[in-house]
């Protein structure tokens, strides 16, 4: 399955749900208490995180996508706290505020990045139904995708109405499910349970073909668009009615805490979906989403930067041999990461030192080097009958095997003018003994700021010299 980056920046997602803080204390433990068998934690620190349905809407902002929030607080520091770090993310925040109870805080007591205690601090909502629904109903225009973050704690007491609201305007609804009854799911465009969440609604499952067989008929029974089960480290499973199942295997490396897993597969699927990708497309990034969340302490977001290099690590472009589209992706990230690209081009027919010099001093002028390689036909328009000697896969393989060059790609025309285009290099470098305005492309990367550099080749190197040297030996 081919992956890409989606433009997050025009998918705009609204998530509706229950809001909770999650607090952590850090500190350092050095000795047991004299009350109580317990370690005695110093803390040093104390970090607040939006959490639950804060947290999937977090994640949608830290993608790029535009995020609106609706949900229940109560009218303390907690709900301050919370306001505030949205705020700061992106998120448009919408809290019906219940004064008489308290917004819903997970304390973590950790020493040394492990959690040594957890303390909740909640009741479940009085929620007002028809004021959020009016709230939601309000906030719809121009929204792609409607997120049902449901964690149990009374912020959602009408799915259908949200349902229904959002279908009859043609937006899609994904839902993370909670609790022994999905019927109040029905008509969702997907449901996203975790593999005992399911199990509690269908019973065990042996083996994957139950599960299949037993997610089809749930699917009939709800009249749901799609259901996914994320399996831990079996991966996930997506079903979709008349097609065939795809599974796909869990992309964790390491883990080390399952915080938030969920909620980021969620908001990486709907802001996928609402960004345009297909279904299988969008669960394929949600899985490579979790499988970074998962590695990091507590409640986190992944970010554009962090989910593109994935992308390209799948893809197979994170150096080498690429094609267009890879590269535009792997530049993407570079510039994302704040390094200045290189671009350089010519035939390389047959290596030799005077080309290792040459980009080794590309390379120095920037972080990254792009290499552009002539293709076969403009290699014999350029350089004549009998060339080139070697193909340009061949060429472009021993090339991308230098250090000095991150991305080899190939183009057809007989000058990289419309590949310049495309690119947009901070930095054009090229070899020989002209002036700047002889290098081709040279007015296209001036004309948005771009730097023109020319750079001296090692003398008695040269391609044709050898071709002609062979020749004259035959």
């Amino acid at each position: 399955m081919k992956l890409s980056m989606p433009r997050y920046d025009q998918a705009a997602v609204l998530v509706v749900g229950d809001v909770m803080l999650d607090r952590y204390w850090h500190g350092g433990t050095s000795r047991i208490s004299p009350e109580a068998p317990v370690p005695v934690v110093k803390v040093e620190q104390i970090e607040d995180r939006p959490g639950g349905a804060a947290n999937v809407a977090l994640n949608i902002a830290a993608l790029g996508a535009p995020a609106v929030l609706v949900g229940v607080t109560g009218a303390d520091e907690a709900a301050v706290s919370l306001r505030d770090s949205l705020a700061a993310a992106g998120v448009q925040a919408h809290f019906q505020q219940i004064a008489a109870q308290p917004t819903i805080v997970k304390l973590r007591v950790l020493s040394r990045h492990q959690q040594l205690l957890r303390m909740d601090f909640e009741e479940p909502f009085h929620t007002d139904a028809e004021a959020l629904a009016a709230d939601v109903e309000r906030l719809l225009a121009g929204i792609r995708v409607l997120v049902l973050s449901d964690y149990g704690k009374g912020a959602l007491q009408n799915h259908q109405a949200l349902i229904q609201l959002a279908r009859a305007k043609g937006i899609a609804v994904l839902a993370d499910p909670k609790g022994k009854d999905f019927s109040i799911y029905r008509g969702a465009s997907l449901i996203t349970p975790n593999l005992s969440e399911f199990e509690t609604i269908v019973g065990h499952c042996r083996d994957e073909a139950e599960l299949v067989a037993k997610g089809d008929a749930l699917m009939r029974e709800l009249e749901l668009g799609a259901l996914l089960v994320t399996r831990g480290e079996h991966g996930m499973t997506l079903l979709r009615p008349e097609q065939a199942p795809l599974h796909l295997p869990a992309r964790a490396r390491e883990v080390f805490d399952v915080t938030g897993a969920g909620d980021t597969v969620i908001s990486t699927l709907a802001a996928s979906l609402a960004a345009g990708e297909a279904l299988p497309q969008a669960v394929a990034l949600a899985n490579l989403a979790a499988g970074i969340v998962v590695a990091k302490l507590g409640t986190a977001a992944i970010s554009a930067p962090e989910l593109r290099r994935a992308v390209q690590r799948e893809e197979g472009s994170e150096r080498g041999v690429v094609s267009l589209d890879q590269l535009l992706l792997a530049l993407e990230d570079a510039r994302a990461h704040g390094e200045k690209i290189v671009f350089t081009n010519g035939c390389f027919d047959i290596l030799h030192a005077g080309h290792v010099s040459y980009l080794e001093q590309a390379r120095a002028q920037g972080d990254r080097l792009v290499l552009a390689v002539n293709d076969d036909a403009s290699v014999s328009r350029l350089k004549g009958p009998g060339r080139p000697i070697n193909a340009v896969d061949r060429r472009m393989a021993v090339l991308a095997g230098l250090g000095a060059v991150d991305w080899v790609v190939s183009f057809s025309e007989d000058t990289p003018e419309n590949l310049l285009r495309a690119v947009r290099p901070d930095v054009l470098v090229k070899g020989g003994d002209y002036g700047i305005d002889g290098v081709v492309g040279a007015d296209i990367v001036r004309a948005y700021g771009g730097e023109v550099r020319v750079l001296g080749l090692v003398e008695n190197s040269s391609t044709t010299a050898i071709v002609e040297k062979i020749r004259s030996k035959d």
